[in-house]
């Protein structure tokens, strides 16, 4: 496969993607430093910067171009250094914005800012800027480990239960395994490159560019482990029935709020698999997709059947993220285009839709100190535009109409039928109807049933501004991005050209 791209030029003198992983970074220096007020201004500051400059990269970027864009390339301290975007990459870029300028505004309304949470979530987004506009590997996978630590920090540093150390050991055990098999096989494709440039010309450089790696053939044996080393490390990310053993337990006694939204609202592993083991590993792909398959499908009916037996909303939530990871896996491994579209608007749709479930769960948690649904009832009363944006964003999860999840099922079911046929689709079509089921039920027990324990010591005085703001918000997001679906799609249409191709644009074209 092979990849170009168009350098950054006026009026981008600036560096642009530059600016966009830098400025968190600097803005965290300064954020561990200064807190309480300032800092939160500070951080706001920073945070509406980074959705200005998202925006301008958005308006600016030519959808007509398959070719990469905004690209610059440095050496720094002797490492490689190539950023470009597109359209893929830009719309993770935008709701890695978003959702940072989300969560700093939740914790301004929570009034958290006299802690340093504020400069730990600006060095996370500066790490996910970074692994959304590299076309580097080990770039990527140095800039993940860093991420992952600061995410652990995160989750640990606040998390909401005393004895959260079994929790944040059980992460570090999944992150630690997935981190040293990308790492592997960040290495051996490195190493592939080094021999192949040895007898092809005598040099034996080594590049771990996305650009070099793309067009360097891989032995199939080989190629298969690398496979799997990669693919193991990017599925705990998502997270991928079985690989998925780290997050009940993160998302039920971690942070509440913020460290999911960074860990579930942006889909690194999915975006790293379309970045570069799709194009680096068609054979090994092409040969293990209907493997991967089965798993996505049972991992479907395993997290939805656990979701429903959940007492903890928080709990609940994680396994139902699992069982909705299986189909957006499903649409990826059909190797078609309108499955790659499908699978990219499901990352994005679930992003939104995760958070919008986790800032409210927050907001939740905040009036009564609680996620366990036997001690819930009654929020409507009090919290109705949060209970209105829970329902939609659990009907976004699920593919409601007006939704951005409406026209992503449509297109993996369409994908996998044209690929799989009945069987797999119409399991993939029933495990999200039973999504509907778990979340409904959810809904109905945090916020219309009567509760049954004691109240007394809730806050429920009447929805504040703040909270209004961020209901309103995830409605509109939601919302205005399913019923203007066609804008997302247009933006990386271009950008799925060579992938499409390179799989033999199965299933055709829509």
């Amino acid at each position: 496969m092979q990849f170009t791209e168009i350098p950054s030029v006026f009026p981008f003198s600036l560096p642009l993607l530059e600016i966009l992983q830098l400025l968190p970074l600097f803005a965290a220096i300064v954020l561990w430093k200064i807190k309480g007020i300032p800092g939160a201004i500070i951080a706001l500051s920073v945070a509406m910067l980074e959705m200005i400059a998202s925006i301008f990269l958005y308006q600016n970027f030519d959808i007509q171009q398959s070719a990469m864009q905004f690209a610059n390339q440095a050496s720094l301290l002797g490492v490689p250094y190539h950023a470009a975007v597109d359209g893929m990459s830009i719309l993770f870029v935008l709701l890695t914005a978003l959702l940072g300028l989300l969560s700093v505004l939740f914790i301004i309304f929570r009034k958290f800012y006299t802690s340093n949470i504020l400069g730990v979530m600006a060095l996370i987004q500066g790490l996910l800027m970074s692994q959304f506009v590299t076309v580097d590997l080990l770039w990527f996978t140095l800039m993940s480990i860093f991420e992952i630590i600061a995410t652990g920090y995160l989750l640990y540093r606040w998390a909401t239960y005393i004895d959260a150390e079994p929790m944040i050991i059980r992460y570090a055990q999944f992150m630690l395994i997935g981190v040293l098999l990308l790492m592997l096989g960040t290495f051996m494709l490195g190493w592939n490159y080094s021999d192949y440039t040895l007898h092809q010309s005598g040099t034996g450089a080594w590049s771990f560019d996305l650009f070099d790696l793309a067009k360097t053939p891989v032995e199939p044996a080989i190629g298969t482990f690398i496979f799997f080393t990669l693919f193991y490390g990017l599925g705990i990310r998502i997270p991928i029935f079985p690989l998925h053993g780290w997050l009940p337990s993160t998302m039920q006694y971690g942070n509440v709020t913020i460290a999911p939204v960074f860990l579930l609202g942006l889909k690194v592993g999915v975006y790293g698999l379309l970045r570069f083991v799709f194009p680096v590993l068609p054979d090994a792909v092409n040969s293990w997709h209907k493997v991967v398959v089965v798993f996505a499908m049972v991992g479907i009916f395993y997290a939805a059947v656990l979701a429903m037996r959940q007492t903890n909303m928080r709990r609940l939530m994680a396994y139902g993220v699992i069982s909705h990871t299986g189909i957006l896996t499903i649409g990826l491994f059909t190797l078609s285009r309108l499955g790659f579209e499908g699978g990219i608007m499901l990352a994005i749709n679930f992003g939104l839709a995760i958070s919008g479930l986790m800032f409210m769960t927050g907001l939740v948690w905040h009036r009564t100190n609680t996620a366990k649904l036997h001690q819930l009832g009654g929020l409507f009363e009090f919290l109705p535009q949060v209970g209105i944006s829970f329902l939609v964003a659990g009907l976004a999860i699920v593919g409601m109409p007006g939704t951005p999840g409406f026209d992503a099922v449509h297109f993996v079911l369409e994908a996998s039928i044209a690929e799989f046929g009945a069987l797999i689709t119409i399991a993939a079509a029933m495990g999200n109807v039973t999504a509907a089921g778990f979340l409904l039920f959810a809904f109905q027990k945090a916020f219309l049933s009567e509760p049954a324990t004691d109240t007394s010591k809730w806050d429920k005085s009447p929805a504040r501004l703040t909270e209004w703001v961020m209901a309103i918000t995830v409605i509109v997001v939601i919302l205005g991005m399913g019923f203007f679906s066609d804008l997302w799609l247009d933006l990386f249409e271009k950008s799925l050209d060579g992938l499409s191709t390179l799989y033999g644009n199965r299933g055709g074209h829509e």
